[in-house]
């Protein structure tokens, strides 16, 4: 079977171009794609413990731990004991980082602005549209927008 009779293929490939034309955007702001994401996601959440944030972002609690100790050591968020649960500990956005969600946002603006005028208004509107059909059908949401205040938990 040839990879290019895939549906999955130029998918990916596609997803990997985008993310790379969005790692070079971030990278002026001195973030990589996935910080951009947890901050924006952070500043809906917030104070969230790491074990929500990794659930939000369907990875293991090692991995956000990894990612939010490189946002702790950058100043972009800060990390405190959770007054109800001493062995947790609750995740917020510091000034810095707060300060950060206008880039963060007008970052991805140019990047749908980019993929608009590559495949025109009309094709971005629906591209977008069934990427956010394919990720619901999936099981994906947007992370830190939960559809009941019952189904957000630390």
């Amino acid at each position: 079977m040839k990879t290019d009779s895939l549906i999955l293929h130029p998918l990916l490939h596609s997803a990997d171009l985008v993310e790379e034309a969005l790692r070079r955007r971030l990278d002026l702001i001195g973030l990589r794609p996935r910080q951009a994401r947890v901050i924006d996601a952070l500043s809906r959440m917030e104070p969230a413990s790491q074990v929500a944030l990794a659930r939000e972002f369907a990875i293991t609690p090692a991995s956000m731990s990894t990612m939010t100790a490189r946002l702790i050591d950058a100043g972009l968020i800060s990390r405190e004991v959770d007054p109800s649960e001493a062995r947790s500990n609750l995740l917020r956005l510091t000034d810095r980082g707060r300060g950060l969600l206008s880039e963060i946002h007008i970052a991805w603006g140019e990047i749908d602005a980019m993929i608009s005028q590559l495949v025109g208004p009309e094709n971005a509107a629906e591209l977008s549209r069934q990427t956010k059909n394919l990720r619901e059908k999936l099981g994906g949401h947007v992370p830190g927008q939960c559809k009941s205040p019952s189904e957000r938990t630390r």
